[in-house]
């Protein structure tokens, strides 16, 4: 039996092409990366000096435009001086993948120069703090009442149009506010990955349980089920693979407005790492703080899509089948 084509519409694919087109999805990008960094025809719009030659201000290791060091090259030479060389680089800004790799390693061995920075784990934890508190609070105020939304047409029409409504506002707008009830150290902050995720779970998670076979509820109620017994025992055992899957989704948005967040306050976390870097240049260590937001954020969603399997068996089954 011939196996289905590659881009056979809503077709399983078998394991072993999934784990290819994982890997490619990896791969591509890197190899791109690869090519503008290592192949110099590619771009490489700078030329860094390697002899300064006898233009006086051609320093070794200096960036320069290759216009500008093509100029002064052709005045050099009219006048009979040394001529500089070098070689063709791209922009201070873009990194080649070696270097970045090696400030991922560097970051976490090697003590900072400056007493303002931070090292790069110790960043990372109080970014993780933040984000956990902030989702933690968000999802034991908005599961619920999403549940009821989703469950009770009066509880929806009396809070969905205001969340709706709400949803539009950018949660950063709320910054200076957050600062002057909150103070000016995390509490901001937890309050901005709050309002950023609160409204969009209350949303989320009442359409969910719309989802929920009407059946079973009516069910429920023709046994003579109560109003708790029919969100404990019917609504949430139905609905919960199914809201675990929306907070993890949500948890990816809780990560997005960390960045914002951290801006606000006093000057810590993955965000100050970040900018302290980009400060003095260092953009091996910026590319090296970006790329640990996303491998963490990735190996967390893995984890638990992991977790979701093992509490959940019923649904892989039912997935399978």
């Amino acid at each position: 039996m011939s196996s289905a084509p590659w881009f056979a519409p809503r077709v399983a694919l078998s394991t072993k092409r999934s784990r290819v087109l994982t890997f490619a999805s990896f791969l591509l990008p890197l190899l791109i990366w690869s090519a503008v960094s290592y192949i110099p025809f590619l771009w490489h719009p700078k030329v860094k000096i390697v002899e300064p030659g006898d233009v006086s201000y051609f320093k070794v290791g200096m960036l320069v435009d290759r216009e500008v060091f093509e100029k002064e090259i052709a005045k050099i030479e009219t006048v009979g001086k040394i001529v500089p060389t070098g070689k063709r680089a791209n922009p201070i800004y873009l990194p080649a993948p070696h270097e970045v790799a090696k400030a991922m390693v560097t970051s976490f061995t090697t003590e900072p120069q400056r007493r303002s920075e931070k090292w790069l784990h110790e960043s990372l934890w109080h970014s993780i703090t933040i984000i956990f508190w902030g989702f933690t609070l968000s999802s034991l105020i908005g599961v619920p009442i999403g549940v009821l939304c989703g469950t009770y047409s009066a509880i929806s029409r009396l809070h969905e149009p205001f969340v709706e409504f709400f949803r539009y506002l950018p949660a950063p707008a709320f910054g200076a506010l957050a600062v002057a009830i909150l103070g000016i150290h995390d509490g901001p902050k937890i309050a901005i990955i709050f309002i950023g995720t609160f409204f969009q779970q209350v949303l989320v998670v009442s359409n969910t349980t719309r989802k929920l076979d009407i059946s079973l509820l009516e069910a429920a109620l023709t046994l003579g089920a109560k109003r708790m017994q029919l969100l404990f025992k019917v609504v949430l055992p139905g609905i919960l693979p199914d809201l675990y899957r929306d907070l993890r989704i949500l948890l990816g948005w809780a990560w997005t407005y960390l960045i914002v967040a951290e801006l606000i306050g006093t000057s810590s976390g993955i965000t100050w790492f970040i900018t302290q870097q980009a400060r003095y240049k260092n953009f091996d260590n910026v590319f090296a703080a970006i790329m640990m937001i996303g491998i963490i954020g990735l190996l967390s969603d893995i984890i638990l899509a992991k977790l979701g399997k093992f509490i959940f068996p019923w649904e892989r089954s039912a997935n399978k089948d």
